[in-house]
């Protein structure tokens, strides 16, 4: 499960970590990112521009824009098989920018879950592996959506969730970004965990837990 993310990043910072992509220099810190918002896409259709697509994938057969809601997350293990991405598998492939995601960990003998923010353990951008889709209104208006792949934790995600997001290796970025159909035996070996010794985790405020919190204390350390 992936259902919060952020990218704090400055678009300079976003633009150095990316080189080759023109990155919009109007783009604000995000410290709570939830589905349905706008979350920067860099789509294997234009893959040296940087784009906002809706989180949350609509089927472009889809009588109703809402399912995207119940579509933020696709499984690694079954995206070959699920007809609403097994054609984007193949055709329509996204990196999600991000610098960090949240995961909710149990507490043994509390109700409430323990928010933890997990990223690079340098701090540094990356990206989730995803995958995109077009879906016209029936007023005519076109919805660029996307959703994140995920897949079986880490050890460090591990103790705190039994999923997270594909974060995906740099030197994969061209291969997932190939414009070209693919099929998945050429793909699936990119899904797999992200190396946990690069990584870090550190709990947050619970504050994170309603997505209209979108300050910057959100994404720091409690003592």
């Amino acid at each position: 499960m992936c259902g919060r993310f952020t990218l704090k990043a400055t678009p300079g910072a976003i633009q150095q970590a990316f080189p080759d992509v023109k990155v919009p220099t109007d783009m604000s810190p995000r410290y709570n990112i939830a589905p349905t918002q706008p979350v920067a896409v860099i789509a294997n259709n234009q893959p040296d521009e940087l784009d906002f697509f809706v989180w949350g994938l609509i089927p472009h057969w889809a009588d109703d824009p809402k399912i995207g809601s119940r579509m933020i997350n696709a499984r690694a293990e079954t995206l070959a098989e699920k007809p609403s991405f097994r054609v984007p598998f193949r055709r329509r492939r996204c990196l999600v920018l991000a610098d960090g995601f949240y995961e909710w960990q149990k507490v043994p003998g509390q109700k409430a879950k323990r928010p933890m923010h997990i990223g690079m353990a340098d701090g540094s951008i990356f990206a989730f592996a995803g995958l995109w889709e077009t879906w016209h209104s029936p007023g005519g208006d076109l919805v660029l959506s996307c959703t994140i792949i995920t897949t079986q934790p880490n050890d460090l995600v591990a103790p705190i969730h039994n999923r997270m997001p594909v974060v995906m290796q740099r030197g994969a970025y061209d291969l997932w970004l190939d414009p070209d159909e693919r099929r998945p035996e050429d793909l699936q070996h990119l899904l797999e965990p992200y190396p946990a010794e690069k990584m870090a985790a550190y709990e947050v405020s619970r504050a994170v837990n309603n997505p209209r919190n979108e300050m910057s204390e959100v994404a720091e350390p409690v003592a």
